[in-house]
């Protein structure tokens, strides 16, 4: 069973993943994966669309999971297609991790690698969370409230809760 991580830019995928790959998990990030196949995000974006990055990032999830036992941090629109939700319950369990959009502004901050998130940030953010949060928690196996923990934290109720 794979682990499957889920939430809004600056929920903490990338930092909860890391800390469960110290732990002795194998983990894949699906940003990662276009990347090291197709190049940066922001340029896939610029040149070809959100439409185009998106099929990318559907052939990153089939090939993830293909694999069994993986922790999968996924980008924040990843579960935007019904056919990775179905792709990732499939073999997994999903982990959303939710926090306040107070949260995602402070930790997104001088962040200007995420091209959905350029411009006016608090705008960005709370649109995106309006968009989302429905279907992250639809998508859901697991809910943790990440406001107010530390990383480590968050790890433990996963571990808790799922393995």
């Amino acid at each position: 069973m794979n682990i499957v991580l889920a939430g809004m830019p600056g929920s903490g995928k990338t930092t909860v993943a890391k800390l469960l790959e110290s732990g002795g998990k194998t983990v894949y990030d699906t940003d990662v994966e276009i990347v090291a196949k197709h190049g940066n995000i922001s340029e896939i974006f610029e040149r070809f669309g959100e439409s185009y990055f998106r099929r990318l990032e559907t052939e990153a999830v089939k090939k993830l999971c293909a694999l069994d036992g993986i922790v999968i941090a996924t980008g924040g629109g990843c579960l935007l297609k019904k056919e990775n939700v179905k792709l990732l319950k499939n073999g997994g369990k999903i982990v959303y991790l939710r926090a306040r959009t107070e949260t995602l502004i402070n930790r997104l901050k001088g962040d200007i690698s995420r091209p959905l998130l350029s411009g006016d940030l608090e705008e960005r953010i709370n649109k995106l969370y309006k968009d989302r949060a429905h279907i992250y928690e639809s998508a859901a196996d697991v809910i943790i409230d990440t406001d107010g923990l530390t990383p480590e934290q968050t790890v433990q109720r996963i571990t808790q809760l799922i393995l």
